[in-house]
């Protein structure tokens, strides 16, 4: 497939990146789509609350045996069935592994009642009395195919005991993290925290029927309008005939590719109408590209009513006739895994490393004491959203301003600055750097979630506006600490291109084993203190 993307932006694009955007902040995890959690993994979450319940259930049964027994302090009168006799003893439940055919039973019985409830639905997207009946509904029902089981085995007084209580507890756990999880994600939503950027794409006719197709069908609270681009040739005088001066015309189509970099853009709806060129088919590109979805939509389906016919591809959530591209990292599963990764390790490390982190802060003060700690790192990341991550300060106070000043000794080409024996660094920071040890306050953008462990680089903005289009694709995903480049001899890359190849290459790639492979070279790296 060939692309523009070789060449310098266009001047529509121009002005359309000159323009302010008013968009509300949204972060970048909550602009990934953080807020949905795979069904994978809730999966994983209900057997591992099972597991638990099923291990606190060894020392609660006996306390809930001596309750239930009948000279006990209730002194409950219990159906015949489930009385249990006097002399019924807590060393009956000594032999846990006689009793984990409950768990091994109870587990898949109480998933496969739970999909058939519809319990692994989005959990935000479920109302309170669904999720807690149909949670307990599912439980009930495992809870009734081990009674069975026990009518069966003819099993007596100890087993019954342990399967209420643990029936109990796993009640108690699954009903527990799922109110949770939905009164914590309820809150970012009202807040607007999972909001979705739309642009649209089209004749001012069909961009009107869309705007009000959104504000009678999709909730602002989930999806927003940001802008459209224009594919005719006088955009504002349709604008003013058809009634969309509300909604800001940001350019022409043909402006899309840096707008999906520079802008907090989510999805693209493209308005397909009778007569359109070719614009179509670059707006794919730009979208398969820059790995952004793109909804297709006929606009002679939009704002009519039909008396007979039916649509079939009407589809949640905008409930547009549309056909839908999606990019591979909407496959949500192994990117859930890449971020419970990034956070379960940066918090491990910031820990861990916690003696160095202070070691090295006490370092810099004492041999440079008139110089901050860290240094913020001012930078841009996924989608063109600007962050400030932190390294420790390994240069002078005026480092930036006397940039210019080694423009000449600048060993790499493009926009990027790089200079070996650069006199701007302290003799500390040269040994920080050499080990990258500069590097490890980053670990708390990755627990922020505006980085990630492996990733390619962010970029400064004054290196990002001098990217050529094609450059900007690296900017698609999370930025990371390392990546290929760092680990491939990155003092031996002069090229500005072959970096971002490099960075271009581990996106096209990019799997967990990848993630993890690069993790390994760069320890190994450090090892070797290839930095300078």
């Amino acid at each position: 497939m060939t692309f523009k993307y070789g060449r310098r932006a266009t001047s529509s694009a121009e002005l359309a990146l000159s323009r302010p955007l008013d968009l509300p902040h949204v972060s970048t995890a909550a602009a990934a789509g953080d807020e949905t959690i795979p069904p994978t993994f809730v999966v994983l979450f209900d057997l591992l609350a099972l597991c638990l319940a099923f291990a606190m259930t060894r020392p609660l049964a006996p306390l809930v045996q001596w309750l239930l027994l009948p000279s006990g302090p209730l002194r409950m009168q219990l159906p015949t069935w489930l009385a249990l006799p006097e002399n019924a003893s807590p060393a009956d439940f000594s032999t846990l592994p006689s009793f984990l055919w409950i768990l091994l039973v109870t587990a898949p019985t109480t998933v496969l009642f739970m999909a058939l409830l519809g319990g692994y639905r989005q959990i935000v997207d479920q109302t309170r009395v669904r999720l807690v009946s149909s949670t307990l509904l599912s439980q009930i029902l495992s809870l009734g195919v081990v009674t069975l089981t026990l009518f069966t085995m003819k099993d007596l007084n100890s087993s019954r005991v342990f399967m209420f209580t643990f029936g109990g507890l796993g009640i108690f756990g699954l009903v527990g993290y799922r109110l949770a999880i939905r009164t914590f994600q309820q809150g970012q939503l009202a807040a607007g925290a999972y909001a979705r950027n739309v642009i649209v794409i089209g004749q001012p006719a069909g961009i009107a029927s869309l705007i009000d197709h959104f504000r009678r069908h999709v909730p602002s609270n989930r999806f927003r309008l940001a802008g459209w681009l224009s594919v005719g040739p006088r955009p504002d005088a349709d604008a003013k005939r058809h009634g969309v001066d509300d909604l800001p015309c940001l350019a022409s189509v043909e402006g899309l590719g840096d707008l999906l970099i520079h802008r907090p853009l989510h999805e693209v709806v493209a308005i397909q109408s009778a007569g359109d060129g070719n614009w179509l088919r670059q707006v794919i590109e730009d979208c398969d590209y820059f790995r952004v979805r793109l909804r297709i939509v006929p606009e002679a389906l939009l704002g009519g009513t039909l008396r007979d016919l039916k649509l079939m591809f009407r589809s949640e959530p905008l409930w547009l006739p549309e056909v839908v591209l999606d990019p591979p990292h909407h496959e949500s599963e192994k990117m859930f895994l890449k971020r419970v990764i990034d956070f379960v390790i940066s918090a491990a490390l910031l820990v861990i490393l916690a003696p160095l982190l202070a070691a090295i802060a006490l370092a810099i003060k004492i041999t440079t004491p008139n110089l901050p700690v860290l240094y913020p790192w001012r930078v841009i990341g996924l989608k063109g959203r600007s962050f400030t991550g932190y390294k420790f300060t390994t240069m002078i106070a005026d480092a930036d301003e006397k940039r210019h000043e080694l423009a000449d000794r600048n060993e790499m080409t493009g926009p990027v600055f790089k200079v070996k024996d650069d006199p701007r660094i302290t003799p500390l920071g040269r040994f920080l750097r050499k080990y990258s040890l500069n590097e490890l306050p980053q670990l708390w953008s990755v627990l922020k979630g505006d980085m990630s462990l492996v990733g390619p680089r962010p970029a400064f903005r004054h290196e990002l506006d001098r990217y050529v289009l094609w450059q900007k694709r690296k900017l698609c995903v999370k930025p990371g600490i390392t990546c290929l480049w760092q680990v491939s001899g990155r003092n031996r890359i002069n090229d500005f291109d072959e970096w971002v190849r490099l960075d271009l290459e581990y996106i096209d790639r990019w799997s967990l084993l990848l993630d993890f492979r690069i993790l390994f070279w760069t320890v190994w790296a450090v090892a070797r203190g290839t930095g300078w």
